[in-house]
């Protein structure tokens, strides 16, 4: 009966390690840790539906992570790591896409999509 008790422990404490697992960023100042953080909170999962890497645990969001925290340590500016996510993950992976060819349908879609639905709703209206 203890040995059941004892597997049951070491069971449930090699499952809590993992939560120990997180890779802890130090920075050299305060700005470079807002920066880092304001960063994952803005790039997009690239496995995740709609999550940031910020809230994502998945195995390409901690490489991300680690790749951005990297960038942020080597002095690059906010616009180069982002535009290194996108030249990497697409413009998907911003929370801000450019203004520019394919993603003319993700900043003006919902304006489109709401033009129709009114449209459809006063022509069945009137009939």
């Amino acid at each position: 009966m203890n040995i059941k008790k004892l597997l049951v422990v070491i069971y449930c404490f090699s499952l809590s390690t993992s939560v120990f697992n997180q890779m802890v960023y130090e920075f050299e100042d305060s700005v470079q840790e807002k920066r880092f953080y304001e960063l994952i909170s803005e790039i997009r999962c690239p496995k995740c539906t709609s999550g940031s890497i910020a809230s994502s645990d998945a195995p390409i969001s901690r490489d991300l992570k680690k790749k951005v925290y990297q960038l942020v340590l080597d002095g690059s500016t906010d616009e180069e790591i982002k535009h290194y996510v996108s030249e990497r993950f697409g413009d998907f992976s911003d929370y801000r896409p450019p203004l520019r060819g394919s993603n003319y349908f993700l900043w003006f879609g919902p304006f489109i999509f709401l033009a129709l639905v009114l449209v459809i709703f006063f022509v069945k209206r009137r009939i």
